[in-house]
C-alpha cells in the first residue's frame, strides 16, 4: 500500500474533496512534495485538529 498519494488518490481513499485536501495541507502545514502527500502525516494532522478520519477500501 502506497504511503505517498496524489491529492486525487487521497481524496478517493478518505472520501474528502480534493480541493479540501489541498486546503487542509496548506492550512495545517502538511507538505505536498512533487505532487504527493504523505497519507499518514495527513491523517495524523486531521486527528490533531479533531476531524474524523474514515478510510474507504
Amino acid at each position: 500500500m502506497a504511503n505517498h498519494l496524489t491529492p486525487d488518490e487521497l481524496a478517493q481513499e478518505l472520501d474528502i474533496d480534493r480541493d479540501t485536501i489541498i486546503q487542509l495541507c496548506i492550512e495545517e502545514g502538511v507538505p505536498i512534495y512533487h505532487g504527493k502527500i504523505d497519507k499518514h502525516l495527513f491523517q495524523v494532522q486531521l486527528e490533531a485538529v479533531g476531524l474524523p478520519v474514515v478510510q474507504h477500501a
